[in-house]
């Protein structure tokens, strides 16, 4: 079966890891970049021996292209996910999928007139500890979710915000921790724990004078169905501690994930220093398991590159969803549920009152 011939819009370090990714799979291959930066995308295409054009529309007609991967800044996803679909595209885009509901609603209707899919990037849905914990929603044995956590506490310098020109500002970047480093965790929040309709929030600047948007926030849940939930994420940890979901169920049992730990963000770098790790687990006669699946689990991330591999495994899937006809396991509407759970809670802070979910 021929390979998925796979575009990307934008050359920024995102788009080397989903290079890279692609570069690993036997179900797809990248044939080009677009981008407006004429410079930028020849030196990405020269480092990866691919076409270089300066629109979607091109690299679909010169190049057969059948899909992109949308890596361009925030404020951007919309324009280039819609101006990808109406160019005949399959669209993947980064997280977070918009800086807006209204955004991810005009995206998600521009691949339907279009008859093509939309995902969202979530890789860490793949993380086998976190598989676990939607295997035990899924069979019962947590128990309907009564109530879930998320805390993200990691690390972002100077040289961070510095290093590209659109971020730390709500011009550029479109919002700060709630928009570029908190949507994985609130992803699997609700993935987990289903719908939100109603958040009370706080979020303020309290470590970074030379940005404009929030490094912290703190906020309050309520799901469709009466689950409550709690958020607290910030990136003025020095060095960044971890990032971890957990999940109580409403027979007793809990499970968690921590997504990341001793993460060091620096400058164009980061470095993955511990792997995805079941770190609470507490369903009846499972208990035992823990320690077994994190030698397990600590075992497989000394064999994989985890800066690029956790791609590779959605974009196969992508491909897959292609083939098969269907929806990709991370779909726009799933992409929709975070920005809808970052806008009430940006709302919700400015107005200092609860914000219902749009």
């Amino acid at each position: 079966m021929d390979k998925v011939r796979f575009g990307l819009y934008g050359y920024g370090k995102v788009a080397e890891l989903h290079a890279k990714a692609l570069a690993s799979l036997g179900n797809a291959e990248l044939v080009s970049v677009c981008g407006r930066n004429e410079g930028a995308r020849a030196a990405f295409a020269s480092r990866w021996g691919i076409q270089h054009r300066a629109t979607p529309a091109e690299m679909a007609l010169k190049d057969r292209a059948q899909a992109v991967i949308v890596t361009t800044p925030h404020l951007l996803h919309a324009q280039h996910s819609i101006e990808s679909s109406e160019a005949g595209l399959h669209v993947l885009v980064e997280k977070p999928m918009a800086i807006s509901v209204a955004d991810c609603d005009a995206m998600i209707s521009a691949a339907e007139r279009a008859g093509r899919n939309l995902g969202v990037v979530s890789q860490r849905r793949w993380y086998p500890a976190v598989r676990r914990i939607r295997d035990a929603i899924d069979s019962g044995a947590l128990g309907a979710p009564a109530l879930g956590q998320v805390i993200m506490l990691g690390w972002r310098d100077e040289a961070y915000y510095r290093s590209d020109p659109w971020r730390g500002s709500w011009a550029g970047e479109g919002g700060g921790v709630l928009v570029n480093q908190a949507p994985h965790q609130l992803d699997l929040l609700t993935w987990f724990m289903g719908p939100a309709i109603e958040v009370s929030a706080y979020w303020a600047n309290l470590n970074h004078p030379y940005i404009e948007v929030e490094d912290t926030a703190v906020a309050a849940v309520k799901f469709r169905g009466g689950a409550l939930g709690s958020i607290l994420v910030s990136n003025s940890q020095k060095p960044g501690i971890y990032a971890k979901v957990h999940v109580h169920g409403r027979n007793g049992a809990s499970a968690g994930v921590q997504t990341d730990g001793g993460a060091m963000f620096i400058a164009g770098r980061s470095s993955v220093l511990e792997p995805p790790v079941n770190d609470l687990w507490s369903i009846p006669g499972e208990e035992a398991s823990l320690m077994r699946w994190k030698a397990e689990d600590e075992a497989f991330f000394k064999t994989v590159d985890a800066t690029w591999y956790y791609f590779a495994l959605q974009e196969a899937e992508f491909v897959d969803a292609l083939r098969e006809g269907r929806q990709p396991a991370v779909s726009g509407a799933d992409g929709r549920e975070t920005v809808r759970l970052i806008e009430a809670i940006y709302e919700s802070g400015r107005r200092g009152l609860p914000a219902a979910l749009a």
